[in-house]
C-alpha cells in the first residue's frame, strides 16, 4: 500500500492512542483495567505499524510521528504507570490468551504431528520390539527396562530432578519455536521425532502389558508438557509460515511481527513448564496409587481447559465493552 493508504487505514487508532495517553497522564484514577487493557492494545498496534513505516516510508513525516507517539506509550506503560504484577497479569489474561485463540490452528498442526510421529514410533515397534533398537537413540534403548518402571525413585533428589526437567522441556520449546526461523522445517523435525520417541516407548510397555502403568507415570507431568511443547511449535510455525508465505510484506517485516508473536507465546508456555517439571519431579517419583496419578493428570487437564475458557469469555466481555464505548 502506499503512504496515503496506510495513513488512512491506521489513523483513527492513532488518534485513540493519543486520547489514552492523555487519560492516564491526567490522574491516577483514569489506570483502570479496561483502560490500560485498551490503551495496550492499541499500543502494540501502533509498534507494529511503526515497524512498517521503517520499513517502507522511513523519510516520511509519519515514521517521526509514529516513532514519538510509540515513544510516549512506551514511556507511560513501562516507566510511570504500570507495576511488574500487573504487566504479569495483563500478559496472562489478555496477550497471551489472546495470541492463543488466535494462533491455535498452529499449536492443532503441531499437536497433530507430535501425534503422528507418536503413531510412527508405536507401530514401528508394535511387530518386534526388538525395533526399539533401530527408533530410539542408544542411550534410551539400552536403559529402558518396563520390568524397572518406578524403581529407584526413593533414591532421587526431587528438587534437583524438577530443575533439570523444567531446563531440559524448556530448551526443548526454545528450539522448536525459534527453529521457525527455518521456515518451520526444523519445527516439523522436532515435533515429529519426540513424537517418536514417545510412541515407541508407548509400544514398548504394550508389548510387555504394562501400558496402564506407563501412561500413569508419564500424564500427570506429560500433559502439562507436551500442552506447552505444542504451543511452542505452533509459535514456529506460525513464524515459518509466514516466512514462506509473507503476502504483501516482506519476509523481513513478518519476521519482526511474528517473531514478536512467537516470543510471547513461548513466554506464555514458561509457568507450563514449571508446573510440568513440579509435577515430574515430586508427584510422578512418589509412593501413591497409579489411580492417584491419573487424578493428577486429571485435574491438570481441567486447569488447562478452565483457564482457556476463561480467558476467552473474559476477552469476549472486554471487546464488548469496548464496542458499546
Amino acid at each position: 500500500m502506499d503512504i496515503k493508504q496506510f495513513i488512512k487505514l491506521h489513523r483513527d487508532e492513532w488518534r485513540q492512542l493519543e486520547q489514552y495517553i492523555s487519560l492516564l497522564s491526567k490522574s491516577k484514577k483514569n489506570i483502570t483495567y479496561e483502560n490500560l487493557t485498551e490503551f495496550s492494545n492499541l499500543y502494540e498496534k501502533a509498534t507494529q505499524h511503526l515497524s512498517y513505516s521503517q520499513t517502507y516510508f522511513p523519510n516520511e513525516e509519519v515514521t517521526s510521528y509514529l516513532n514519538e507517539l510509540v515513544g510516549k506509550s512506551h514511556n507511560l506503560l513501562y516507566k510511570n504507570q504500570l507495576t511488574s504484577w500487573t504487566q504479569v497479569r495483563n500478559f496472562f489474561t489478555r496477550t497471551f490468551i489472546g495470541l492463543l485463540l488466535e494462533q491455535w490452528k498452529f499449536v492443532v498442526i503441531a499437536m497433530f504431528l507430535f501425534i503422528l510421529g507418536g503413531l510412527a514410533g508405536f507401530f514401528a515397534i508394535y511387530n518386534d520390539p526388538l525395533h526399539i533398537y533401530s527408533v530410539l537413540p542408544s542411550d534410551i534403548s539400552q536403559n529402558v527396562d518396563p520390568a524397572r518402571l518406578g524403581e529407584g525413585h526413593d533414591a532421587i533428589d526431587s528438587s534437583l530432578m524438577s530443575a533439570e526437567i523444567m531446563t531440559n522441556n524448556t530448551q526443548v520449546a526454545i528450539l522448536a519455536f525459534a527453529s521457525g526461523i527455518t521456515f518451520g522445517i526444523l519445527t516439523v523435525y522436532l515435533l515429529v521425532f519426540n513424537g517418536l520417541l514417545v510412541g515407541a516407548l508407548a509400544g514398548l510397555f504394550w508389548h510387555s502389558n504394562m501400558t496402564y502403568e506407563f501412561w500413569a507415570y508419564i500424564v500427570p507431568h506429560g500433559l502439562v508438557e507436551l500442552t506447552a511443547i505444542f504451543i511452542a511449535g505452533g509459535a514456529g510455525l506460525l513464524m515459518g509460515y509466514k516466512l514462506f508465505s509473507p503476502g504483501p510484506y516482506t519476509r523481513s517485516y513478518q519476521l519482526k511481527v511474528c517473531g514478536k508473536r512467537s516470543v510471547l507465546l513461548f513466554l506464555g508456555t514458561v509457568p507450563l513448564f514449571i508446573i510440568a517439571g513440579i509435577i515430574e519431579g515430586f508427584i510422578t517419583p512418589a509412593a501413591i496409587s497409579l489411580e492417584a496419578k491419573y487424578a493428577v493428570a486429571g485435574i491438570t487437564v481441567i486447569g488447562m481447559i478452565a483457564y482457556v475458557i476463561i480467558g476467552k469469555v473474559l476477552l469476549s466481555q472486554r471487546k464488548a465493552t469496548a464496542n458499546l464505548d
